[in-house]
């Protein structure tokens, strides 16, 4: 059996890659609408976020393979 803690780890390191990922959409958003090309381009942010969005992914999956979450069996 899996300990709480480390699923409660398990989720709060999801939770901070997906604020990651959002706060990587919001860099890619302020830089292509201000237009500016100061430094790093749009491309950078955005291939961050698709960098970490297949770290979230891969996570899940070992995640379910190794048994520390199991999905929802009644997704209603």
């Amino acid at each position: 059996m899996v300990s709480s803690t480390s699923v409660i780890l398990f989720k709060v390191l999801l939770v901070v890659l997906l604020f990651v990922i959002a706060f990587n959409l919001m860099k890619a958003l302020f830089q292509f609408s201000s237009g500016k090309h100061n430094g790093k381009q749009l491309s950078h942010f955005l291939g961050r976020r698709v960098f970490f969005s297949a770290i979230v992914v891969v996570l899940l999956l070992l995640a379910m393979a190794t048994g520390l979450i199991t999905p929802n069996p009644r997704p209603y």
